[in-house]
């Protein structure tokens, strides 16, 4: 056996293994991105249209709040806006796993950074928390298991989008909330991790209420960085998790 086929057989294990990972999000997150398909295509979309804005945006809730504004006829700076406001949670997740990557080519950041989601972020940081290396080839297997069926599915929704029945009567629209609240509850360990999660559902509600979606999102991940910033670092979970190992190691 070559040094090569060696070398590769750990690389496409973690590969499988972050694939695994993710298939119950592929079963969440499936029907929305027919949804997502049929609701574009309702608004004056191509089919080709809605495949480029799965493919290139790659962010369920900012696409439909993107295809909302569309059919409203709304300025485009103004869905520009709504769309950031909606995906700015990605950029803290991108400074939170950062250190995570930063071993990693510059091109291979880019591509994890693109493929970013709110599941991706959960796993990167669980991977960390459990002792392990955040791997290009585990990572990748975790995002492109959810990336290629959401950019497929969203063409088979655009050309059977009228099959698809009303998903709030089936209750599938409560698969992604509910798959949501269980990423959440895997970081419970951490340090100050109720009030945290408290504070920050608290703020999103009456920003929903006062301010309207879909700043809510934004506002109510702010609330919940505030309240981090502001308690003691010795209290972070960032610092403990960093810390660890070497506390460990002492006598």
């Amino acid at each position: 056996m070559s040094i090569e086929a060696v070398s590769q057989r750990p690389a496409m294990s973690a590969f499988w293994r972050g694939a695994r990972l993710s298939v119950p999000i592929v079963i969440a997150s499936g029907p929305f991105s027919m949804l997502f398909g049929a609701i574009a295509v309702d608004n004056g979309f191509s089919v080709f249209d809605a495949f480029l804005m799965s493919a290139a945006v790659f962010g369920g809730a900012s696409q439909m709040v993107g295809i909302e504004l569309f059919g409203h006829q709304v300025a485009p700076w103004l869905i520009v806006l709504s769309i950031f406001a909606v995906n700015f949670r990605h950029v803290l997740y991108s400074a939170a796993i950062g250190r995570h990557l930063a071993h990693w080519p510059a091109a291979q950041q880019a591509v994890a950074y693109f493929l970013l989601t709110d599941p991706q972020y959960a796993f990167s940081e669980s991977e960390a928390q459990g002792g392990h290396k955040v791997g290009f080839a585990w990572y990748m297997g975790a995002a492109i298991t959810v990336y290629v069926p959401w950019v497929l599915l969203t063409v088979a929704g655009a050309f059977f989008g009228k099959l698809i029945p009303d998903t709030k009567a089936l209750g599938i629209d409560f698969l992604l909330p509910i798959y949501f609240l269980g990423l959440v509850m895997d970081f419970r360990k951490r340090p100050l991790w109720l009030p945290i999660v408290a504070v920050s559902a608290v703020a999103s509600i009456l920003a929903y209420k006062f301010v309207g979606s879909p700043w809510h999102v934004s506002l109510g991940a702010l609330a919940g960085i505030v309240l981090a910033v502001i308690l003691p670092p010795h209290h972070s979970g960032v610092v403990s998790i960093e810390t660890e190992t070497e506390l460990e190691k002492l006598p």
